[in-house]
């Protein structure tokens, strides 16, 4: 279906102007289709990936909102949405297979829209593949011009054609645009785009791009106005924030802005991911340790304890240096909870590298670990690479490696039981409408006793009873 709607002037050219323009003409051409449908139009988002993915759903959520649609299940929804991601080749599939079951819906409803975004649009044989066999799709763009949604739907409304926006690169960042939290308590705050690592195994720099920074003036801006709105934690995000500042025109390291944010009147908990080990200053951890504000927990994944399999992941740092590493933290915070990533299985691993990894477990006794087994990620160095691992052998030692990690977890975790501990009450328990479920500094979960009106509450919580990854508590009187 095709449209035109004339707002009498031309969009600005500053960024923010501009998509406000769009976001009023967006408004138009869905008020109209909705007085045809004769009620209003509904979305969805659905989200596939990391946290970078969940703040990008957000904002685009916001701008839907704006724009006139009412929320509403995928099966429901005249807008789908899918925010995609493409670390895994298998998370490609699960798309094309969403898809597929959607097709039979747009059939049925004339005003149903299908968008894509995200990671996996960053690659050309996707693109190639949507517009040969995935044709009743609206909307294709990527990573690098999330803030054009409101455009790109006009460009729909007005094209009645699929529209195919895709940027290779991009050094913009533009601010002030709207944004639907999911949690009113907490948020996510981008903080930096991109990633400059280049690891073996992962495709992210080629579908994120290079590193680029906000300025700290803007990243302040923005977390003052959520701290006015009743936001009291925050996760800083970046592939990898301990480079932040590098690319602004005046640099400042990511401690500084840590002391600046950490300023913020209003605001209790600060959050952070990812850490890469190669960027982990002394100067970042002195600022953690001394910090009122800065939780007591660190992800800083290690991927492989082998130093030779390190190399062949490109991750610039040793066995020795990350633990090295981890007795600085542990001496400067004794308190905090350190939790990673690691992958079975990569090309060349040995019983010998494997054990290495093992060894890195039990030396630095993480509070959890996500654990991965390796796969091939076309795109990747490492997908090229010569010696790959047989799947029964990396089963085996992903089993290994599984036990190890819960094993050392439940007596890591163990530690805080019997005594009192500050919880961020986040949600009513899944399991038992008469429980609530809060989260420590050290982002382990407590589930206890309570009501709704408890959510975005900050209270004491007497641990009863340590159940491995969690902990059962009660009220402390």
């Amino acid at each position: 279906m095709k449209y035109n709607i004339d707002l009498m002037q031309t969009p600005p050219e500053e960024d923010t102007a501009r998509q406000y323009y769009y976001i009023e003409k967006a408004k138009k051409y869905v008020q109209k289709e909705s007085e045809e449908a004769g009620r209003p139009l509904t979305a969805c988002i659905t989200t596939f990936g990391c946290q970078m993915n969940a703040r990008d759903s957000e904002k685009l959520r916001g701008i839907l909102l704006d724009i006139g649609y009412v929320e509403a299940p995928e099966d429901e929804a005249d807008f789908v949405i899918f925010n995609t991601c493409t670390v895994r080749e298998n998370a490609n599939t699960r798309v094309y297979g969403r898809l597929g079951q959607l097709k039979p819906h747009k059939k049925k409803n004339s005003h149903m829209k299908i968008g894509l975004c995200g990671c996996m649009m960053q690659e050309p044989e996707v693109i190639e593949k949507l517009k040969k066999s995935y044709s009743f799709v609206d909307l294709v763009f990527g990573t690098h011009n999330i803030y054009k949604f409101a455009e790109l739907i006009c460009q729909r409304y007005e094209s009645g054609k699929m529209v195919v926006d895709i940027w290779k690169d991009t050094d913009k960042i533009v601010e002030d645009l709207p944004n639907k939290r999911k949690y009113s308590f907490k948020s996510g705050i981008n903080i930096m785009f991109g990633c400059n690592n280049f690891c073996s195994y992962c495709i992210v720099p080629y579908v994120r791009g290079r590193e680029r920074s906000r300025k700290p003036e803007d990243i302040i801006r923005e977390i003052e106005r959520l701290v006015a709105d009743g936001v009291t934690e925050v996760m800083l995000l970046g592939q990898n924030v301990n480079s932040y500042g590098k690319t602004l025109d005046e640099p400042i390291s990511f401690a500084q802005l840590l002391q600046k944010i950490e300023k913020i009147e209003g605001l209790k908990r600060i959050r952070f991911m990812t850490s890469h080990p190669k960027d982990l200053s002394d100067e970042l951890i002195d600022v953690m340790a001394t910090s009122k504000k800065i939780c007591k927990h660190l992800h800083l994944p290690v991927q492989s304890g082998s130093t030779e399999i390190l190399k062949k992941m490109n991750r610039h740092y040793t066995k020795e240096s990350y633990l090295e590493l981890v007795e600085k933290l542990r001496a400067k915070v004794p308190d905090i909870s350190l939790t990673t990533d690691i992958i079975v299985g990569f090309p060349g691993e040995t019983e010998e590298d494997f054990e290495e990894t093992l060894d890195v477990v039990r030396k630095v006794r993480y509070d959890s670990a996500f654990t991965f087994i390796y796969s091939k990620r076309t795109g990747t160095p490492a997908a090229k690479m010569e010696n790959q691992v047989p799947a029964d052998v990396v089963k085996k030692r992903f089993d290994r490696l599984l036990h190890e990690v819960q094993s050392i977890a439940a007596e890591v975790c163990a530690v805080h039981e019997g005594t009192t501990q500050e919880v961020l009450i986040e949600s009513v328990s899944d399991h038992d409408s008469t429980m609530v479920t809060g989260r420590m500094s050290n982002n382990l979960l407590v589930h206890l006793k309570g009501e709704a009106s408890m959510i975005g509450s900050y209270v004491n919580a007497h641990l009863t009873e340590c159940k491995g990854f969690y902990y059962l508590g009660e009220l402390a009187e």
